[in-house]
């Protein structure tokens, strides 16, 4: 059997096997691997398009599975490379809501730490008894770190300076100014070795960002459909917080409000006493907010949420009005997460924007630009 045909099997399952002809011993065991998850079908039992058979066709009745979970996920780390290896556990968690994914520490000992798997962890951790939170708590450590380390770098590169027009004297690579340094130097260009020689490199100037005085507040809905947004913003917060001169808070919210600024430099300890789910009053959230503004006109409110309302809604635009008027940036998000694909209340937040908010989506690199577009000013 070709390596095509097998992976055309691979690909449509037990059913296409009178054309394809049979596995080999690797493929074979790749093809148990996917039918121990997909075999499972979708929640109507209608078929399944990414395996080729009808629910039934793949012995995904009640019988139990000949694999265990731990088995199941040794084995995939064996047959498949990195990308599929996340892909499957993610549908693991996401579409077939294998539970003890994450309720069994043996199991969470082994599995890759991911962004779905953070999100799955933060949803479940309060049926989690002490052992197993303990097993989670690396994949929140871990997945945290990498966002960390990926922000911090979007936030040094933000708030080190900005260039300016005017030259310098001072010769600094990461000042080098390549469109004056070609304009200048045109004339030495050698045709003949199709190279410029440079006699004179220019240089430009950087201005350091002025951070004084500035106050950041995040607001953020934790309901069930921001799990996303809420994990960025405390990796957010905790980047923004080091900054010298910006006074950074965060407060999370429901049908309460609870302010986390003086955790906001652990983002790991925050997440996990976040309690995703219940109502919505953000009104209520950014009359707290309003409370904690010392300067307007050097204060930003950032409020992430989906914009649904179940408090006030009246009071809700009256209050962004009046932080408008009195000069504070108003910004909210949609969306705070990588994809800022967001799903939300138009008309509410068609409403806020009248009154002066910007409304939008957005990464977190793009929201670091956002404030240090407002800090320059």
């Amino acid at each position: 059997m070709g390596a095509d045909l097998e992976r055309w099997r691979l690909i449509l399952g037990p059913a296409a096997e009178r054309h394809t002809g049979g596995l080999g011993p690797e493929n074979a065991a790749r093809d148990a691997a996917l039918d121990w998850l997909y075999s499972r079908g979708d929640d109507l039992g209608k078929r399944d398009v990414r395996r080729g058979g009808a629910r039934g066709d793949r012995g995904g009745g009640d019988e139990p599975s000949i694999l265990t979970t731990i088995d199941w996920l040794d084995g995939i780390h064996r047959l498949f490379p990195k990308e599929t290896i996340e892909r499957l556990e993610r549908d693991a968690v996401e579409r077939y809501e294998i539970h003890d994914v994450l309720t069994d520490p043996d199991v969470l000992a082994r599995i890759e730490p991911n962004p779905a798997l953070l999100k799955a962890v933060l949803r479940t951790k309060h049926l989690m008894n002490p052992q197993v939170l303990a097993a989670a708590r690396r994949i929140v450590e871990e997945v945290v770190r990498r966002l960390v380390e990926k922000l911090s770098v979007e936030v040094r590169t933000v708030f080190t300076g900005s260039r300016n027009r005017r030259p310098s004297r001072h010769r600094r690579a990461r000042d080098f100014d390549l469109k004056r340094t070609l304009q200048g130097n045109l004339k030495h260009y050698r045709p003949e070795e199709r190279r410029v020689a440079i006699e004179r490199p220019h240089f430009h100037s950087r201005t350091s960002k002025r951070l004084e005085q500035w106050q950041l507040v995040l607001l953020v809905d934790q309901s069930g459909s921001m799990t996303s947004s809420v994990i960025h913003s405390a990796v957010t917060a905790a980047c923004l917080y080091a900054l010298p001169g910006l006074k950074t808070h965060l407060v999370a919210f429901d049908t309460s409000v609870v302010d986390m600024t003086s955790e906001v430099d652990d983002p790991v300890e925050l997440l996990m006493k976040v309690q995703l789910g219940g109502g919505t009053d953000i009104a209520k959230a950014v009359d707290y907010a309003a409370g904690l503004i010392e300067n307007p006109r050097r204060s930003i409110v950032a409020l992430i949420t989906d914009f649904y309302e179940g408090g006030n809604a009246n009071r809700l635009v009256h209050t962004v009005k009046q932080l408008c008027q009195q000069g504070t940036q108003v910004l909210g998000l949609a969306a705070l997460d990588e994809e800022a694909n967001p799903v939300y209340d138009r008309e509410m937040a068609g409403r806020l924007a009248a009154q002066g908010a910007h409304i939008g989506a957005m990464t977190p690199s793009h929201l670091v630009e956002f404030v240090a577009e407002r800090l320059g000013t």
